[in-house]
């Protein structure tokens, strides 16, 4: 769950920003955000968080637009004003690309019907989640024996769990059991299948497997967001439905990722290169150390349990079925800064939730056992999200 900015992400959200719309307002702001919290620099989470405000603030400018008005201008404004609450940081591109979508719209009282109805529907939307963060000094306690040393580097978001949910009863609703215990047949298998797979040298992991994993060592929303715009820019489709796609889609990984910290940080269970470093403690005969095993893909700072890809890729993927229903395949794909040139492709959504969390086994820092109760808490999560947000399409 690390946020990697690479430096040609800057350089592409300059042109990005300044070329003309190819898709609806809705997909084309999307895009525009997510280069604009990419170069914000947040933390998976927060960006997860702002993402979702954002496109909760989009549609209800939709909803909200009278007829006479530009849903264009709607749109641009309710992204500009909440964009520039949450990062003011990057207001120079905001209003570059707040500035070049009022450009489009020629008729001036349709532009300015629209521009009032998307600052008052972003307005309510930051009034209404104004409460949801923690309140309180951060207070996580380190793991230690007196005297001994741990690393000091500060871990991820451990007051995450404080916040206000969009979609649960609370941060707990979907917390899982516990991990297996180190002692049965599950930890062994899971134990050695990573080991065998996930390790940065003398891997039996294929070719692909390790493209795959590198591509998903990325988890800002644009990754995710780019699958839905995947769905979003099938023929047919309006800008109401496609705001609604959005934002169910992005509560629904906000609401993942305040559910898998709070799970992380009541478990506070060790990574594998912890577990393999240090095998013979574990109380199994089933599993060998190996003193020098390190995982392909550098580790972030939070534990093990459950895994932040694989719920966020099983919520996505459960608001996309209930969207699309029975209708036609679609071709689901997305890149990744993390593998320059390359783009992905699944033809179900259980293909791509599932490539996710085997990347994170491939890596070499989730458990196989850790990605299913993942995978079961993201789909539950999505479908409260498509219960909630997208109802109103079936």
């Amino acid at each position: 769950m690390q946020p990697l900015i690479h430096p040609f992400v800057a350089a592409a959200a300059v042109a990005m920003l300044a070329a003309p719309a190819q898709a609806d307002t809705i997909t084309d702001w999307n895009t525009k955000v997510g280069q604009i919290l990419a170069d914000a620099k947040l933390g998976t989470p927060p960006a997860v968080r702002a993402m979702a405000l954002v496109q909760t603030a989009t549609l209800g400018a939709v909803e909200a637009s009278p007829r006479d008005a530009s849903v264009e201008a709607a749109v641009a404004a309710a992204n500009r004003t909440a964009l520039i609450a949450l990062v003011p940081s990057q207001k120079d591109a905001i209003e570059q690309a707040y500035q070049a979508a009022l450009a489009a719209v020629t008729d001036a009282a349709a532009k300015a019907a629209g521009v009032a109805a998307g600052e008052r529907a972003a307005a309510a939307t930051l009034a209404a989640r104004a409460g949801d963060m923690p309140a309180g000094p951060e207070a996580y306690r380190p793991h230690a024996v007196a005297g001994a040393y741990v690393p000091t580097a500060p871990v991820a978001v451990p007051t995450w769990s404080g916040r206000r949910p969009w979609l649960m009863a609370s941060a707990s609703q979907f917390r899982p059991a516990p991990p297996p215990a180190l002692t049965s047949d599950t930890w062994a298998r899971d134990y050695n299948e990573i080991k065998a797979l996930g390790g940065r040298s003398g891997s039996g992991r294929s070719a692909e497997q390790t493209e795959a994993a590198k591509f998903w060592d990325y988890s800002l929303p644009p990754i995710y967001t780019n699958v839905v715009r995947s769905v979003a820019l099938a023929p047919g489709r309006d800008v109401l439905r496609n705001a609604r796609l959005y934002a169910a889609a992005t509560q629904a990984m906000d609401d993942a990722m305040i559910s898998v910290f709070d799970a992380k940080y009541a478990y506070n269970f060790w990574r594998p290169v912890t577990a393999i470093r240090n095998a013979d403690n574990d109380g199994h005969d089933g599993t060998a150390r190996d003193a020098s095993w390190a995982p392909l893909v550098d580790n972030p700072m939070h534990p093990e349990y459950p895994s932040g890809h694989s719920i966020l890729a099983s919520s996505v993927g459960a608001v996309i079925k209930a969207d699309v229903g029975a209708g036609p395949l679609l071709v689901l794909a997305t890149t990744s800064p993390t593998a320059p040139g390359i783009t992905r492709r699944w033809n179900n959504v259980d293909d791509f939730v599932r490539e996710v969390s085997d990347a994170r086994i491939w890596g070499g820092l989730h458990f196989r056992f850790t990605t299913e109760v993942s995978n079961v808490m993201g789909r539950k999560i999505g479908e409260l999200a498509a219960g909630k947000v997208l109802a109103p399409q079936h």
